[in-house]
């Protein structure tokens, strides 16, 4: 893996081709991090698991610098990406249900049923990460890195400078709390 650390290193001074080394490198891995991340219930939806790791990668490609020193914190920035983007999907698309201007095509009740529900729970995941973040950031990339980006506590701990032990005791409060918000 040492190339895709100086393939990183060439991506944070400005290089656009070593940001398509890593993704072609990295595809495998956040193709499951992007299958990951979509609900069950979006299987029906226009956003899937090659189109959420294309958008990662528009929107990686839109940023200014690569803001990463190695391949787990690239891992966990595409996830944070990821996550944002399937937000900003379920917003929409809740804006085009309630009457955003768009044409609507006939669906079966059953199909607009689970959109509708996959759309409600990514919102409200996101308002319970929000809240989470407000009282530690920290939890919140833990739940990031481990829930949505399928990082072990090893990895999260190298990410963010903690040991496996704090991350594992991170991730039991953080899900303890979100358990919370969700039910309120």
């Amino acid at each position: 893996m040492g190339d895709i650390t100086e393939w990183i290193e060439d991506a944070r001074r400005g290089d656009r081709e070593a940001l398509d080394r890593i993704f072609n490198a990295l595809y495998p891995e956040l193709r499951r991090i992007a299958h990951r991340r979509l609900s069950p219930h979006a299987r029906d939806a226009v956003l899937d698991t090659t189109a959420l790791v294309h958008e990662c990668y528009l929107k990686l490609l839109g940023a200014n610098r690569l803001s990463v020193d190695n391949r787990v914190h690239f891992v966990a920035y595409a996830s944070t990406a990821m996550r944002s983007i399937i937000v900003d999907w379920a917003r929409a698309a809740r804006a085009d249900r309630r009457g955003g201007g768009a044409d609507h095509l006939p669906l079966d009740t059953d199909s607009a049923g689970r959109l509708a529900q996959a759309e409600e729970e990514v919102l409200d995941v996101d308002a319970a990460l929000a809240s989470l973040a407000k009282l530690d950031p920290r939890l919140v990339q833990v739940v990031e890195m481990r829930y949505f980006g399928g990082m072990s506590d090893d990895e999260i701990g190298q990410a963010l400078g903690l040991t496996g032990r704090t991350v594992r005791r991170d991730w039991e409060k953080a899900r303890m709390l979100l358990a919370h918000a969700l039910k309120s």
